[in-house]
């Protein structure tokens, strides 16, 4: 049949981000797995009960979670500080159809990445959703977060001692140029550039691999 045949021809699905909804309403939240499944660039999993989404995530950890905060018995702010205890930097959006200047400090102050206020639009879904990708590295390879993760600490802990490129360059013996690729993510510090940086700044390698939480 051509549907079979157009089928065998397509291109391995290879998603930008795994998401995982949590919304006791099953119109709205069928209504969001199809409309993100239709993208294209998302796997996607639609749980009506807090205990499927943890059981999942056991399973396999989703990038995004999107959280409606109001579901009969089940508390949205307890589902939320479940999935961060348990799950530490999990990227969580918060969906609710009765939003407050109050939800919205509580839940910030949870470390949620954004709010989205029902009803929202598709447009409003898909730019929190890129603004996701950006923020977590989504739809990155391992080596790409890594290269863009160590450059950062590399460059937080030279503006921490008030240092300049070229200052850095001095105290590690390597070459400006060097140092402005390894802190821009464009590339990664071999073994060696790795130690002199370290020394430089007094610190074990694994210490700043550690902080750069990978």
């Amino acid at each position: 049949m051509p549907e079979t045949q157009s089928s065998a021809a397509s291109p391995p699905f290879t998603p930008i981000a795994s998401i995982a909804i949590l919304d006791d309403d099953a119109d709205f939240r069928n209504y969001l797995e199809d409309f993100l499944t239709d993208e294209g660039t998302f796997s996607v999993r639609a749980f009506g009960n807090p205990r499927a989404l943890y059981d999942s995530c056991d399973d396999d950890v989703p990038d995004i979670v999107l959280l409606d905060m109001k579901m009969g018995e089940a508390s949205g702010d307890k589902v939320l500080e479940q999935l961060l205890t348990r799950w530490p930097g999990l990227c969580v959006i918060i969906i609710t159809g009765y939003p407050s200047l109050e939800d919205m400090r509580l839940t910030f102050k949870l470390k949620v990445f954004d709010y989205l206020a029902k009803p929202f639009s598709l447009a409003q879904l898909r730019q929190v959703l890129k603004n996701a990708g950006e923020a977590f590295g989504l739809g990155k390879s391992p080596q790409d977060r890594l290269r863009e993760r160590l450059g950062h600490a590399i460059k937080m802990l030279r503006v921490e001692r008030d240092w300049s490129l070229k200052d850095l360059a001095t105290h590690t013996k390597l070459s400006v140029s060097q140092i402005s690729a390894i802190e821009r993510g464009t590339n990664l510090p071999s073994i060696e550039s790795l130690l002199a940086i370290s020394k430089a700044f007094e610190k074990k390698p694994s210490e700043i691999l550690v902080g750069i939480d990978f």
